[in-house]
């Protein structure tokens, strides 16, 4: 009988697996892929966002091979954000299809959109922003670059708006913010379906897409018609809110587009001077909704007078303050969104084995 020994090269992939695993809540078998080990050097491909980590777990790694005697001279670690199947064709550079939705206005579902699409970046992720709420577009203003007029290379598709690195188109961009946009449900849906596919995006891990509130025709094109990967569900905790939000669950259920998870927006408010904590929006209203839908709940967000005020600049709080603790939440939300992304897929991949 034969034996045989691990050699160093295999000690080292089983100990970065381990800690992978257990960083991500994984199977070992699950993130072996994703480790390419050669002459010393690792290479770490993560099929999610989550940059933030990254050093953390190189010198998690490092310091692991270390006191295991192992040999590692350079620890890399790169993004490579697979694109998750859809029914309907693919739009071309685009990976995958995020839709940020509510059952009602006023939830904060736009500004969550903006923060959450620069967060995507922040973490790693090339991402652009599409702006559906045909009716009452905010983006523009969101972004801060409402005076921007549309451009085109080919008189065929147009040229996506940029904002602090990020790219984003809207109807906005076309319609003098004074006019009203008066159009019905078919004009409205055909508009965003020609902003989604005469855009000349770029190479796009995710677009996010800013869903109008409701339940409507423009949700239902979006659905439909459009290779959506999944969606995200924005609410605060009140119950009109929540119930609202529930509605707008079942409708993605309806169409086949899974359901990422939910953020519970303005969950608490936290006095700046004297730390006390008020619950003026109920509590935990989106939490019990995550709970009952047996979805992930993705995040809490307080209600924050920062996130107004730079809105209303034109200057995300992702961008501005950066290192902020409401931007490290979004960061944290962007991360989970990301990851649950990835999971569907490989639950997708499964089913399909089965």
């Amino acid at each position: 009988m034969l034996f045989s020994r691990s050699t160093p090269e295999q000690k080292l992939q089983s100990l970065i697996s381990h800690k992978l695993a257990a960083l991500f809540e994984l199977t070992e078998k699950q993130v072996h892929p994703w480790i390419t080990i050669a002459n010393n050097n690792v290479l770490i491909t993560l099929p999610f966002a989550v940059a933030s980590l990254h050093e953390e777990l190189i010198s998690a790694i490092k310091l692991a091979a270390d006191e295991q005697k192992l040999p590692v001279e350079h620890v890399l670690i790169e993004t490579n954000i697979p694109a998750s199947p859809t029914k309907v064709a693919k739009v071309s550079k685009i990976k995958n299809i995020i839709a940020i939705a509510s059952g009602k206005g006023g939830v904060g579902k736009s500004t969550s959109s903006v923060n959450l699409a620069y967060a995507l970046m922040a973490q790693g992720a090339k991402v652009g922003l599409l702006d559906a709420d045909i009716y009452g577009p905010s983006i523009p203003i969101m972004l801060g670059n409402t005076e921007s007029t549309p451009a085109s290379r080919d008189d065929k598709t147009i040229i996506p708006f940029s904002a602090h690195g990020l790219v984003a188109s809207s109807i906005g961009y076309f319609v003098p913010a004074e006019n009203a946009t008066v159009w019905r449900g078919p004009m409205a849906s055909k508009a965003l379906e020609q902003l989604l596919r005469e855009t000349d995006w770029p190479e796009l891990d995710y677009l996010i897409v800013d869903m109008p509130p409701g339940t409507g025709d423009i949700q239902l094109t979006l659905a439909q018609q459009m290779p959506v990967s999944a969606a995200v569900i924005v609410t605060t905790p009140q119950d009109l809110a929540v119930a609202d939000a529930s509605k707008g669950i079942a409708m993605f259920n309806k169409v086949d587009v899974p359901v990422l998870g939910l953020i519970e927006n303005m969950s608490l408010y936290i006095c700046p001077k004297c730390g006390h904590e008020e619950h003026i929006f109920a509590q935990n209203g989106g939490v019990e909704l995550a709970k009952r839908n047996k979805v992930p709940l993705l995040g809490q967000l307080p209600l924050n007078v920062k996130i107004r005020q730079y809105t209303d600049q034109g200057m995300p709080l992702l961008v501005a303050e950066p290192s902020d603790a409401l931007s490290q939440t979004y960061m944290q939300c962007a991360s989970a969104i990301s990851k649950q992304l990835y999971m569907n897929g490989l639950l997708d991949l499964r089913i399909q084995n089965i």
